[in-house]
C-alpha cells in the first residue's frame, strides 16, 4: 500500500529499510523520503516503523538461542 503518494514510498519500501538497518522513524524518512513534502503521511508512516519495530523485537526474544545451536 502507497504511504506517501509524493515520493511513491510504500509500506514494504518502510519495512525494507528497516530490515535494512533503519531503527528509528528519522533513520527511515532519510532512507526513503517518506513524509519529506507535504508531510500528511507522517502518521501512517510513523505507524508502520512502530509495527514493524515492535514485531522485529518480539520475533528475536522468542529466539532464545542463536539459529546454529541445537540442544542435543
Amino acid at each position: 500500500m502507497y504511504v506517501c503518494l509524493c515520493t511513491g514510498v510504500t509500506d514494504g519500501k518502510i519495512r525494507d529499510a528497516i530490515y535494512d538497518g533503519c531503527c528509528s522513524y528519522r533513520e527511515v524518512r532519510e532512507a526513503t523520503g517518506v513524509a519529506s513534502q507535504c508531510g500528511k503521511c507522517a502518521c501512517l508512516a510513523k505507524q508502520v516503523v512502530r509495527e514493524t519495530l515492535s514485531s522485529l523485537q518480539a520475533s528475536q526474544s522468542v529466539m532464545s538461542y542463536p539459529a546454529e545451536f541445537s540442544v542435543a
